[in-house]
């Protein structure tokens, strides 16, 4: 098994441990993405997931043009791009009248990405979102991107946060946007929550990062 594969099937297998779980009252929670409801956020994994069995199904030729960090610099928070797709979203889970369906077809979906997953070669190329990656990278950013989503889902919730493995790979990927590793004593949570904009530094956080704190968020 790589690392790409090992990284998405512990990711996705927590996240999907928690939507598994989700009623029809929690699905009305807020998250921590702003404006979004729990079952917004549902929505938005499934077509995550289902941009995912389409990369896995879409080999590319040449030579990769990002890789699991560089990927991640087209995404950022506050663009017109970004705040479309938040609207977007929205007026589209609104649409689903039970939310027990949405998230089981969010789970079948999902556990479908894991076995496509497995069966890949991680040194193959495919094509997402107008960009070529090997198969391994590609399973790198949906791995933290679940954790990511996981964080905002368990944002207003007592419900179990992303495992070390889950936050470690975050922590990697915004220590490869930023230049350089943040400071160790940065728990990895918090580190994720600023490092996305989902949360402001404080006073302490931006004199740690000197002229690097003008560079948050890394990715959004």
């Amino acid at each position: 098994m790589s690392a790409g594969q090992d990284s998405l099937r512990t990711a996705y297998g927590e996240l999907l441990a928690c939507t598994d779980a989700l009623g029809e009252e929690a699905a009305w929670r807020p998250t921590g993405c702003a404006g979004w409801t729990v079952r917004d956020l549902v929505f938005h994994l499934l077509t995550d997931a289902q941009r995912a069995l389409v990369a896995l199904g879409t080999p590319a030729d040449g030579a990769a043009d990002v890789d699991a960090v560089s990927y991640w610099r087209a995404w950022q928070p506050e663009t017109p791009g970004a705040q479309s797709s938040l609207r977007s979203i929205r007026i589209v889970a609104s649409v689903w009248v039970n939310a027990s369906a949405l998230t089981a077809l969010y789970g079948e979906t999902a556990r479908a990405v894991l076995v496509h997953a497995a069966r890949a070669d991680g040194a193959a190329l495919v094509a997402t979102q107008g960009r070529v990656l090997t198969v391994d990278d590609l399973l790198s950013t949906l791995a933290v991107e679940a954790a990511v989503h996981h964080l905002d889902l368990v944002a207003f919730s007592d419900g179990p946060s992303p495992g070390a493995q889950s936050l470690t790979l975050v922590r990697e990927t915004l220590d490869g946007l930023l230049g350089r590793p943040a400071p160790r004593e940065w728990d990895d949570a918090r580190y994720a929550l600023i490092g996305t904009g989902r949360a402001p530094l404080t006073d302490a956080e931006r004199a740690a990062l000197g002229a690097d704190a003008a560079k948050l968020p890394l990715f959004g």
